[in-house]
């Protein structure tokens, strides 16, 4: 069968692209939006671009699939037809705001793929790297085993999102379109060849993507993650009813002991998000990332341009005491998920950190319908907040064919490795046994 024409154009800003175009490709066949609960929602408060830099024709690349991959099931995520990291209005942000470009070692180098008549069909949110920060998939040791190779590490390709270890589509191209599909792991494969760079890693992928990239010879990562799951849980009462007694009074305790001291928690969202409350949060952020990372990523002006530009699918829970701020967790909605991302404090409160970002994340998603939360990369400590281990996968493909079949056969292990401790920690979850 012969395939469609296709051209595969090079973006280094979503400038050169109108927003409807690329979300109408970032949401697949669903045509899901924000819950409508989000329309005009009050605050609750709770006391006590420019042209293409070219066009490559999309060659074909398939191999077989690698048989000692862990088959894994559809992950929930995928359903999300509202992934809020996915549209223009996150990752032109990024870009305007400073927080990816420039000295920033993210270079913007999406793929955008167009039929004979110049209609956009599929994209690759994709990024030149210089350094392995902001990824939550750690290669630092690939990158000392090639360095004491003689070989240069850097530039790699990396497809993700930014700073957001959020599993979601990585491929944008509706369902049913493999030509389109291929084509586009194709133009990853030649964009590398044109950078030079070392390996392309696709990370956070939904099992549909990481099915594609296996054909085209990627090797599988996984890791795991700490979600939530409302599983028919109407409400946080409903929730403590599915635990085991001990774990639900230690919860209630650390509730209970998170605002003790006079803090009052606000939740907001939409046309209640003000540039006083960025000023805050920002503050929150570059303190306890400072302490963290030693370098926050995102720069101030970037939660302005995602105040403006997707208001309604943010929800920013603060903490204020004594009249202002002292604590707030930045979360991201989707069609059914809650997105927890950015947290940060200027005071100390025993507790107030798994308060925010833990169980107000709970009681937002279950009082909104919302039947998920992701609570961000890594963190056992969520396991006795009733966050279950959950896998996530990442795809790699090496330039050396000595170091693929070399890391190949270590991810065998490490893959057999994560299975055995995602077996382990789900033994230890907090709820009830069966009899």
């Amino acid at each position: 069968m012969s395939r469609k024409p296709l051209s595969i154009e090079i973006l280094p800003s979503l400038s050169g692209l109108e927003a409807a175009e690329w979300d109408r490709l970032s949401r697949g066949s669903s045509e899901e939006e924000n819950p409508q609960f989000l329309n005009g929602m009050p605050r609750a408060s709770q006391s006590t671009g420019s042209a293409p830099e070219s066009e490559l024709q999309a060659p074909d690349s398939r191999s077989e699939e690698d048989e000692s991959s862990i088959e894994v099931e559809e992950s929930p995520t995928e359903e999300d037809g509202a992934n809020p990291f996915l549209t223009h209005a996150f990752l032109s942000s990024l870009e305007e705001s400073g927080s990816v470009g420039g000295r920033t070692g993210w270079t913007p180098l999406h793929l955008l793929a167009r039929d004979e008549r110049g209609h956009a069909i599929g994209a690759i949110p994709a990024y030149a790297k210089s350094h392995s920060r902001g990824e939550y998939v750690f290669d630092h040791a690939f990158a000392e085993a090639y360095h004491r190779a003689g070989e240069a590490y850097y530039p790699k390709l990396q497809v993700s999102v930014p700073f957001t270890p959020a599993t979601g589509r990585r491929i944008l191209v509706p369902d049913g379109d493999e030509g389109t599909r291929e084509g586009l792991i194709a133009g990853l494969e030649a964009l590398r060849t044109r950078l030079s760079a070392s390996s392309v890693h696709a990370t956070f992928v939904t099992p549909r993507d990481r099915r594609s990239f296996l054909e085209a010879g990627y090797i599988e990562r996984n890791d795991q993650q700490f979600h939530f799951e409302a599983r028919g849980a109407r409400d946080f009462a409903d929730f403590l009813g599915t635990l085991a007694s001990r774990k639900r009074k230690g919860l209630k305790r650390e509730r209970r002991d998170a605002l003790a001291n006079g803090i009052s928690v606000e939740w907001l969202t939409g046309s209640d998000l003000r540039e006083e409350h960025w000023d805050a949060f920002f503050a929150f952020y570059m303190d306890t990332g400072s302490r963290k990372w030693g370098s926050p990523y995102l720069t101030r002006r970037f939660f302005s341009l995602v105040g403006e530009r997707m208001a309604e699918k943010i929800l920013l829970i603060m903490a204020k005491r004594d009249g202002r701020y002292v604590a707030g967790a930045l979360n991201f909605i989707g069609a059914n998920t809650l997105y927890g991302r950015n947290w940060g404090a200027i005071e100390h409160h025993p507790f107030l950190h798994f308060e925010l970002c833990y169980y107000q994340a709970i009681d937002f998603a279950l009082a909104h319908g919302l039947s998920r939360v992701e609570a961000g990369a890594q963190g056992e400590h969520k396991l006795a907040r009733g966050y279950r281990p959950v896998k996530t996968i990442s795809m790699h493909r090496f330039t050396d064919p000595r170091f693929q079949r070399a890391v190949a056969d270590y991810l065998v292990r490490e893959r057999e490795a994560v299975h055995e401790a995602q077996a382990e920690l789900e033994a230890l979850t907090p709820f009830r046994r069966a009899p």
